[in-house]
């Protein structure tokens, strides 16, 4: 059963073209873990603030598991840590975050 996690970030006004950037830098993170079946990142366009980093997973267990490897951290540095390189000193973007979790109850192929 397909389960869903989205992130609902808050974000300043003048910061959302910075965090559509650092998703960017790292797109792609996340596409080989098991059981991972999709990502998308949702730009508000009705005057909110906050936007939403939808992903898909096989089920409950793929998902723990991304969140507890290796890779969720690496694919949560920037990028200049991902290529060796020390920490940026970037500040986050973010002012608040909230892990929203559901699982596909019905719907339509497309």
């Amino acid at each position: 059963m397909t389960v869903v996690r989205i992130n609902a970030i808050t974000v300043p006004a003048d910061s959302g073209d910075e965090l559509a950037r650092r998703f960017a830098a790292r797109a792609g993170a996340v596409d080989n873990q098991d059981g991972f079946e999709g990502f998308e990142l949702l730009k508000p366009t009705d005057g909110r603030t906050t936007w939403l980093v939808v992903t898909r997973w096989r089920d409950e267990e793929a998902f723990r598991a991304w969140m507890n490897s290796p890779a969720f951290g690496h694919g949560h540095r920037s990028a200049a840590e991902r290529a060796g390189g020390p920490a940026a000193a970037s500040a986050p973007v973010g002012i608040s975050s909230e892990l929203w979790s559901y699982e596909v109850a019905g719907g339509s192929p497309g």
